[in-house]
């Protein structure tokens, strides 16, 4: 099988959830020998012509083409404007070979010229679309936000996954916005996101007398922090308590207390795992999500995880993994920390080992990848018959 992987950067030359998403998707169909043809660009340090962050044997499946990401477009809308103009950067590239492959797999807005020209009989090959989460159709944090979704990024969402051959979805709430847009069933392939078998721990860390949490990521208004903020401060300041963030937060968003420790963004992965395996609970406050890495990884490092009911996340955090949150409001968050604070060591021991041995069963991309080729290899025999 031969797939163009079209995306809007890969981890770690673009950081991000899709990005992270896009690597392992590009890492573990080469593995699986299937050729791939990666379409990317670099928002890093890295020279991205090595891809040394794939073995040698995965590299002899990929070829790459870097496309850089436009930036002409200026003020309202220039993220979207811009996207769409990559997208027809990488159509221009491809075009003339889009016949040759099986499949066409788009990431985000890098499908919507390619869904258009399908639509007008440009070519055959079946498009498939892959949106991290579908946010714009979830609960909006403020009245600009939601303005935002309703002007910009609504409309082109929903033509782009009603023209695709495919939509990928992670399953849980996502699956069902799809289907409210006027996405059919037959054209969904669910498919959940998951972590490399070898960096689930073998054991967890047990809990201390002070419990860890962290948050990992960047500053984005639908995260949560300014709620997480607020729950923070009203904590009671004489429980046992420390908050970690991850993540390039800004300076106005910090809150100076000694049990608040900020260590800004961290690529190094060896790093970056030994500071979450020291922590107890991921907290992911968010408005609206996809499916996190973050849970993912999380979990794999044997936290538990205290997480709103939104998108999919609900197919990872339960009773038993953690705490899932029924909305965003800071009494809630205040009210959840307050009650992992106080849980005996021994429970919140419990939640760590139920999530680490659900993650090791059910969400490795070893296991991950054999199910998304048979759906692929499935789907494409289906449309072509």
């Amino acid at each position: 099988m031969k797939i163009a992987l079209v995306t809007d950067g890969i981890w770690p030359y673009v950081l991000g959830g899709m990005q992270k998403h896009s690597y392992y998707l590009c890492k573990y169909l080469a593995q699986q020998k299937i050729q791939v043809h990666l379409f990317h660009f670099n928002q890093s340090t890295y020279d991205i012509d090595k891809l040394e962050f794939f073995s040698e044997e995965e590299r002899s499946y990929i070829s790459s083409t870097i496309v850089p990401f436009p930036n002409s477009a200026k003020g309202f809308g220039h993220y979207l404007i811009n996207s769409y103009r990559y997208s027809l950067d990488v159509y221009d590239k491809v075009k003339d070979t889009l016949n040759e492959y099986d499949l066409i797999y788009t990431k985000g807005f890098t499908g919507w010229h390619f869904v258009r020209e399908k639509n007008r009989g440009a070519f055959k090959t079946a498009v498939a679309v892959k949106f991290h989460g579908y946010e714009m159709f979830q609960k909006a944090p403020d009245l600009k936000t939601k303005l935002q979704q309703i002007l910009l990024l609504k409309k082109p969402v929903k033509e782009i996954s009603q023209k695709a051959d495919m939509v990928f979805s992670y399953g849980g709430k996502i699956t069902d916005i799809i289907k409210s847009i006027g996405v059919e069933s037959s054209k969904i392939i669910e498919l959940p996101s998951g972590v490399e078998e070898a960096t689930v721990l073998n054991a967890i860390r047990p809990t201390g007398d002070i419990k860890k949490f962290v948050f990992l990521g960047r500053y984005e208004r639908r995260k949560g922090i300014e709620e997480l903020n607020s729950a923070i401060k009203k904590l009671d300041p004489n429980l046992n308590f420390e908050f970690h963030f991850i993540g390039p937060i800004p300076d106005e968003k910090k809150i100076d207390s000694k049990k608040i420790i900020y260590h800004g963004e961290v690529r190094d992965k060896i790093k970056l795992a030994e500071l979450i395996k020291s922590c107890d609970v991921l907290i992911c406050p968010s408005w609206s999500e996809g499916l996190p890495n973050v849970i993912f990884e999380a979990m794999a490092n044997g936290l538990a995880v205290m997480a709103t009911n939104v998108g999919a996340t609900n197919i990872l955090v339960s009773d038993q993994t953690g705490w899932l949150m029924d909305g965003c409001s800071v009494r809630l968050i205040r009210k959840t920390i307050e009650i992992a604070i106080q849980l005996p060591k021994e429970q919140i021991d419990l939640k760590k080992q139920n999530a680490l041995d659900l993650i090791r069963e059910k969400f490795t991309w070893e296991k991950l990848v054999v199910d998304l080729v048979s759906k692929i290899e499935s789907k494409i025999k289906t449309q072509g018959s």
